[in-house]
């Protein structure tokens, strides 16, 4: 129960020497740098793609033009999934959610003109993460950019598919067979590449509490580590590349909290579970993006407050990246103008309120300080929870996440519809007439020239040198061998994200459900 005022007697067992410690030092409570914003500013990454390549590509340098400092790659639902955009299952979806890929053609056109090796690039993508980032490393080597310059993370977290977001294909044993590939193939090969970003924001969209995004994260987090370390890596060799990725909600200083909490609990579990000596090891780096499920279709310009507040959390918190959602995106992918509104929303608070001069301003607060104990002590027992049923991978085919997920969701939305939890706009000082702005729409041309230019690039790549690479990848995928050497080698022939998918699924297995218990 929440109490109204908070004394020195909510932190009689509280010890600043072992819990806070400065900032840069472990457990890392304050913050992950010494001097975090003071010296250099989170990176401004907002989350962008839609419809072609050439309008993605505009969209991206123009983001760039006007202060972003690193990208971010929104990839529309068939390369989510898998499908070329020619795929039955395609039609009506490419280009809708994110930029259509479909072979190494599109991302040579998606990154024309943008300098690789001085640009971060983050990629949301997990179930064909080793096929689009193949794709990546092909482009840097035609280049002759050395990919140990290459800059950037994949999520590649796809556990979590399974749990919250759905864009699975593979088993998850098979799809997390994967994943690690990625880890130890970034870590011989892409020294400054985050090989995953372990995400608790998708989580957090589906209804979870945000005890459970960061518990649930964090089991999903420890397999990861598991597994790469059984595949022959000490902890210390891909430790310190790991990021994750969390949700920022409109519970101000409950989000603030959360941050502090996860980045304390994460170091606990790699010095002593782990046994991690590099103390790089052991820092929480995340990115964090504001909560896309609190913006609401009504009254839409209170979005820019939401976003603006989550924003300022996240940054109090102390994330390295922030994506600030667009105050249209409730209703469509976002305008030019309103993706330049939520990009300058993060510039004000970076050159305008004096909040990066000083390091974690909150540090030492009752409230904030039994917050973040409080939070952390409750993931510890989910975690606990969840390593009785046998691990991340267990509770996923179990159906627990989901059961813990549905729950929360349903205990929220009955808030709302109670009216114990007030939307502005939604469920009180509501408005009769619907305000009308105006949304960005895909035209069917792009669609066509999508189809059109796949159709091309069939008929004139040597198909003969096509079928041999994937057959080579078939017989491989059946091996315990390393796959990110095979992929690249297909993507190179400019094999397509769906004629790979297809044949990863005879060697490692296609998702068939979770089985209720």
């Amino acid at each position: 129960m929440k109490k109204i005022i908070y004394t020195q007697e909510d932190l009689k067992k509280f010890s600043p020497e072992k819990e806070l410690s400065s900032p840069g030092e472990f457990p890392f409570t304050r913050g992950v740098y010494p001097e975090m914003y003071t010296k250099r500013l989170w990176t401004m990454r907002q989350y962008a793609g839609y419809g072609s390549v050439e309008e993605s590509n505009k969209r991206y340098k123009y983001l760039l033009s006007q202060g972003q400092t690193g990208l971010s790659i929104a990839f529309d639902l068939p390369t989510q999934m898998g499908y070329d955009s020619d795929h039955p299952l395609a039609q009506g979806e490419v280009g809708k959610t994110g930029v259509a890929i479909d072979s190494l053609e599109d991302m040579e056109l998606l990154f024309e003109g943008i300098p690789l090796e001085e640009v971060s690039v983050s990629m949301t993508i997990n179930s064909t993460a080793p096929i689009i980032l193949a794709m990546y490393i092909v482009i840097a080597e035609k280049r002759s950019i050395p990919l140990s310059h290459l800059r950037g993370t994949v999520q590649n977290d796809v556990l979590k598919e399974y749990i919250a977001r759905g864009t699975y294909i593979f088993s998850p044993r098979g799809a997390l067979k994967l994943a690690i590939d990625i880890i130890e193939y970034c870590t011989k090969e892409l020294p400054k590449w985050n090989p995953i970003s372990i995400s608790g924001y998708h989580i957090r969209e589906a209804g979870s509490t945000l005890v459970q995004e960061v518990a649930f994260t964090f089991a999903n987090a420890i397999t990861y580590v598991e597994e790469t370390i059984l595949r022959g890596l000490s902890v210390d060799q891909f430790a310190p590349r790991l990021s994750f990725f969390f949700n920022s909600h409109n519970q101000f200083f409950e989000e603030i909290a959360k941050f502090r909490a996860a980045r304390r609990l994460w170091a606990k579990i790699m010095k002593y579970r782990f046994k991690a000596q590099n103390l790089n090891s052991c820092k929480l780096r995340f990115h964090t993006q504001t909560a896309g499920s609190t913006l609401t279709s009504h009254q839409p310009m209170n979005n820019v407050i939401r976003v603006t507040l989550q924003a300022l959390a996240s940054i109090l918190g102390g994330t390295q990246s922030l994506h600030t959602n667009s105050k249209d995106e409730a209703l469509a992918l976002p305008t030019e103008e309103s993706v330049k509104l939520a990009l300058r929303t993060q510039q004000i608070i970076a050159y305008e309120t004096g909040i990066p001069e000083v390091v974690d301003p909150l540090g030492g607060s009752y409230y904030i300080e039994s917050l973040t104990t409080k939070i952390e002590e409750e993931v510890v027992s989910y975690l606990k929870e969840i390593e009785a049923l046998g691990g991340a991978i267990s509770a996923i085919e179990s159906g627990y996440f989901h059961r813990k997920i549905q729950q929360s969701a349903y205990e929220y939305q009955k808030k709302i519809e109670t009216k114990e939890k007030i939307i502005v706009g939604v469920n009180k000082f509501r408005e009769k007439e619907q305000e009308k702005i105006e949304i960005l729409k895909i035209p069917q041309k792009t669609i066509t020239t999508q189809l059109e230019r796949l159709g091309k690039l069939k008929q004139k790549r040597n198909n003969q040198k096509v079928r041999k690479k994937l057959r080579q990848l078939e017989i491989e995928s059946k091996t315990d061998v390393n796959l990110m050497p095979s992929i690249i080698e297909a993507v190179k022939e400019y094999a397509t994200v769906g004629e790979i998918v297809e044949v990863l699924k005879k060697g490692i297995g296609k998702y068939e459900g979770r089985k209720e218990i």
